[in-house]
């Protein structure tokens, strides 16, 4: 949704024009895009910032139209892209809050391409770097409770250090609950051991390469969006270095050090470009450079988590026919690393290991009863 930079030395007439038209259909999209957030955000402050910002893009419009019209060419008044809506309808389902880092990287790419071309775009190019910090503190605050605001802010800490034991605790609980469910199914059809294992097996292998490539995806996608977000700031520090030690300093203001402090200590890390973008990815963003994670890692433990909970109730088949006993130990050995996986689910609930345990086991328990049922019925029917 961003403009390209296209310097003005090398520009013909008609690369103008191009020119005019995307960037006209760039702030098009920003006012759809604004409009939208605003009727869907329940703060009244926040509903009337979003509002004054679709007023600056509607006169940032204004401009791109006046010049295609100077140009001899008569706009075309357009709706939103594609991708306009599409943030609009994440923020329906998702909540506005979720668009926010989107939205943020739309405006960064907006100033970046704005500084590289002429003086009118130039001219923007601070609007819409406010209306990126805007969106960069809209992130971070709350309206209802500051604490849940530096909660948020420490949320990437956090998430870096419990999140593979987390995904992991999830992922097999994963495995095990739709193994079990796929097991009883056919065990209660009362077909041969050797469908029933071939059931469990393809339903382990199924599940558990899903499970990656769902995962990869997902990891792949976040990491380049931060990536993106990062190289837009170290654009911005090398365009704007004096505007990013100012805003060094303002960050350090708002914890407590006095002006001249401030200032001194923005100096000093204005000093080594990397460490600046570091502190400035860090506090402004709420990233951590070193752990945007790893598409590949996520992915092959999403897999082997899902694998392992997903052989358990496979395991007494491995040792022969469908009778009910195996069905039996298939059961008990599940609900055993249920009860497990529950426990481990209360590390981040707060929850007693007893209740959450518990409760593992009873959803378990409801999927392979409603599957072992439909089995019987369906193994009925069958033989009739």
């Amino acid at each position: 949704m961003s403009p390209e930079a296209t310097p003005p030395e090398e520009e013909t007439p008609e690369k103008a024009i191009k020119r005019y038209r995307e960037n006209f259909a760039t702030e098009i999209d920003g006012i759809a895009v604004y409009r939208m957030l605003a009727e869907l955000e329940e703060s009244p402050a926040r509903r009337k910032l979003f509002g004054e910002l679709a007023e600056v893009e509607e006169h940032h419009a204004d401009v791109w139209r006046q010049k295609l019209r100077d140009a001899g060419v008569e706009p075309k008044e357009r709706g939103p892209s594609v991708k306009a809506r599409m943030i609009g309808v994440g923020a329906r389902i998702f909540g506005v809050r979720s668009m926010l880092p989107i939205v943020r990287s739309m405006e960064a790419g907006a100033y970046v391409a704005y500084m590289g071309q002429d003086a009118s775009a130039q001219a923007m190019a601070p609007d819409e770097r406010e209306h990126r910090r805007t969106m960069s503190r809209l992130e971070r605050t709350v309206d209802a409770d500051p604490s849940e605001a530096i909660l948020m802010r420490e949320s990437w800490h956090r998430s870096a250090g419990s999140g593979t034991l987390r995904a992991s605790i999830f992922g097999a609980s994963d495995g095990l609950v739709s193994n079990l469910a796929l097991v009883m199914g056919f065990a209660g059809a009362q077909t041969e051991s050797s469908l029933v294992l071939l059931a469990g097996v393809a339903g382990l292998l199924a599940g558990a390469f899903s499970m990656a490539a769902g995962e990869y995806v997902s990891m792949r996608s976040q990491r380049e969006l931060f990536e993106r977000q990062i190289d837009l700031e170290r654009q911005e520090l090398e365009i704007s270095p004096e505007e990013e030690e100012r805003e060094l300093s303002l960050i350090y203001q708002a914890k407590g050090l006095r002006k001249e402090e401030a200032d001194l200590t923005a100096a000093r890390l204005m000093e080594d470009p990397e460490v600046a973008l570091d502190t400035l990815v860090r506090e402004e963003l709420g990233l951590d450079p070193s752990q945007l994670g790893a598409p590949w890692g996520a992915a092959i433990g999403s897999f082997l988590a899902f694998a392992v909970g997903a052989f358990v109730p496979v395991i007494p088949f491995l040792f022969g026919e469908a009778s009910t006993a195996y069905v039996a130990a298939s059961a008990a050995l599940s609900a055993v690393a249920l009860f497990g996986l529950g426990a481990g689910v209360s590390l981040f609930t707060g929850r007693s290991a007893l209740y959450s345990g518990a409760r593992q086991v009873a959803i378990g328990a409801a999927a392979a009863t409603v599957t072992f049922v439909i089995g019987r019925i369906i193994g009925i029917s069958t033989d009739l």
